[in-house]
């Protein structure tokens, strides 16, 4: 039963007299119920004093301390492990926000108690790792077994991020919410506006970096109607969407499939943390211009449903969106170019227009276009979900230019010129620009051609 643990934790628990009223808490219990790899081992001690902890603690190896109003010790072994401990604590909410707790620690608090303060019944198990048994005082066990998300205690009302937690971890582990909880959730709406904006990204980026499926976090907001704090979000609800090209219904059910198609393409599941958050929010805004853009129109004889230039339109708006939760200038410069192209199956495929995309795409590329075309087709069920041909031959012609990655480098530099003779000044730039714009249009394709193009433009 302990086989769950490393080594030296194993040993720490198990010889350390400290350690004597000692629980694994949290999501490595929970992880390793579900059959999980467990990486982050978290340790709550009973009966002893904070100062006892770090005295006991110091034999294993270095302790960190910066945690100490939160009762934390970080402690780094000799084999290179970091292991968090706490010691039980009792928060009262004293005043708006999430730094008005007031936080007293308490040796004589039981385990029960302790557990009866974490968010959720999957997250409120302990491990004994004396009696190798499970402390499950709010059946988080069987809530497991059924997948259910649900809140732990009327303490979840004391923080309302907690909210914005269960979104992201529905999301990631594929649990359905509770209806009490659904509920006790709406009662807390208005206290969003005590959460920093620093909290509300984390949890955001949680939900698009580690989703199994997004949709399920996208319907909590709309169920516990925190969607109103996301206006943008809110707005696809409802926009109707034209029926032969998009089949699934509205523009917020199809945002929600093209979510849940993006987490299992290959390209996203194995991209870094910072371009999968890049892929997920530019999914997620994609189409946010055609709740202001959607109209209907007589097309071959037949009305339909169409929204021009919402690729546009919707930068601006997903810009309002990433402000609301805070996400760096780098994601935004990334996802705006994302939205603007993903319509860009409807151009013809030739050497200038993929070479003149890869430039607007920048600091985007093609290769993360095609992520989102790909995301974007295959979200309209029944319609088959597969690689839309038009992706493939985008990425095919992308890598014959070697544009896949990132636009043409500039073949004629500054110092070709000052090598030429020409004198600095003004007119460099003048001249640079013009090459580049050739070249991106094919009028040359190495640096004999540049040289070309410029005596003759002399």
């Amino acid at each position: 039963m302990l086989d769950f643990l490393t080594e030296d934790l194993r040993r720490i628990l198990l010889e350390t007299p400290e350690m004597n009223r000692a629980f694994l808490v949290g999501g490595c219990v929970r992880d390793w119920l579900w059959g999980c790899s467990v990486k982050d081992y978290d340790v709550e001690v009973f009966g002893v004093t904070y100062e006892q902890l770090v005295a006991a603690l110091a034999r294993w190896g270095r302790t960190d301390l910066v945690g100490r109003s939160f009762g934390v010790v970080k402690l780094s072994t000799k084999a290179g492990n970091t292991f968090d401990f706490t010691i039980p604590r009792r928060d009262s909410k004293v005043a708006p926000g999430h730094k008005g707790f007031q936080i007293t620690f308490d040796e004589g608090i039981e385990p029960k108690e302790a557990a009866a303060r974490r968010d959720f019944t999957v997250n409120s198990l302990m491990y004994d790792p004396r009696k190798q048994e499970v402390l499950d005082f709010f059946e988080g066990q069987k809530d497991l077994k059924e997948r259910v998300l649900r809140h732990t205690s009327e303490a979840f009302v004391e923080d309302p991020l907690r909210v914005l937690r269960g979104m992201q971890f529905a999301s990631r582990f594929e649990l359905r919410p509770a209806v009490e909880t659904i509920e006790l959730c709406r009662t807390m709406k208005e206290s969003y506006r005590e959460l920093a904006v620093e909290r509300v990204r984390e949890e955001w980026f949680k939900w698009a970096s580690k989703s199994r499926v997004p949709s399920i976090g996208l319907r909590f907001l709309v169920d516990s109607e925190w969607v109103d704090h996301y206006p943008e979000v809110k707005a696809l609800m409802g926009t109707p969407q034209e029926p032969d090209w998009h089949p699934e219904g509205d523009v917020f059910i199809h945002t929600c499939h093209c979510c849940d198609m993006l987490v299992k393409l290959p390209a996203w599941q194995s991209a870094d943390e910072e371009s999968r958050i890049v892929y997920s929010l530019a999914i997620l805004s994609h189409d946010f211009g055609k709740a202001v853009t959607t109209q209907k129109a007589v097309r071959d004889g037949k009305e339909r449903i169409i929204s021009p230039g919402h690729e546009d339109v919707g930068v601006d708006i997903a810009e309002q969106f990433l402000a609301r939760i805070n996400a760096p200038q780098a994601i935004v410069e990334r996802v705006g170019p994302l939205i603007r192209n993903h319509m860009s199956h409807m151009i013809p495929i030739t050497d200038r227009s993929v070479r003149r995309l890869a430039k607007r795409l920048e600091p985007e590329n093609i290769d993360g276009l095609s992520v989102i075309m790909t995301a974007d087709s295959m979200g309209r069920p029944p319609k088959p979900a597969r690689v839309p041909p038009f992706v493939l031959e985008l990425q095919a012609k992308a890598a014959e230019l070697n544009v896949e990655e990132s636009a043409a480098k500039p073949i004629l530099m500054g110092r070709h010129l000052l090598e030429l003779g020409m004198t600095p000044g003004p007119g460099f730039k003048e001249i640079l620009d013009a090459a580049y714009e050739a070249q991106l249009e094919g009028s040359f394709h190495d640096f004999d051609g540049a040289l070309h193009w410029l005596r003759q433009r002399k």
